[in-house]
């Protein structure tokens, strides 16, 4: 399971960035619909497309890192680090000394 929903946020990282390499700066939408007649995608349809593309896509790509994120936290062991440290300590118990001699 996890591995595809890796595979799948990856794939929406990879078309987010294409779908804003595609927009010009200044809303253009891909450079075209300059001049001649109204085609059937003319620069303001164009780019509101890519726009609402993008939206959606950041949106998922929200998701699925959330997702991801929960995911991996889930397999981890709970706990708090300093739990495991007073556990692990070197030092024994009520002498204040190392168990293990220290190398000069």
């Amino acid at each position: 399971m996890d591995t595809v929903l890796l595979v799948i946020h990856l794939l929406i990282a990879i078309a987010l960035v294409g779908s804003v390499l595609l927009q010009r700066s200044e809303g253009g939408g891909l450079g075209m619909g300059g001049g001649g007649g109204g085609g059937f995608m003319t620069g303001r349809a164009t780019s509101d497309l890519l726009t609402k593309t993008t939206g959606i896509l950041a949106a998922c790509f929200m998701a699925s890192s959330l997702t991801l994120s929960i995911m991996a936290d889930s397999a981890r062991p709970k706990g708090s680090i300093l739990d495991q440290l007073q556990s692990e300590s070197p030092l024994e118990q009520g002498t204040g000394e190392p168990s293990v001699p220290l190398a000069n």
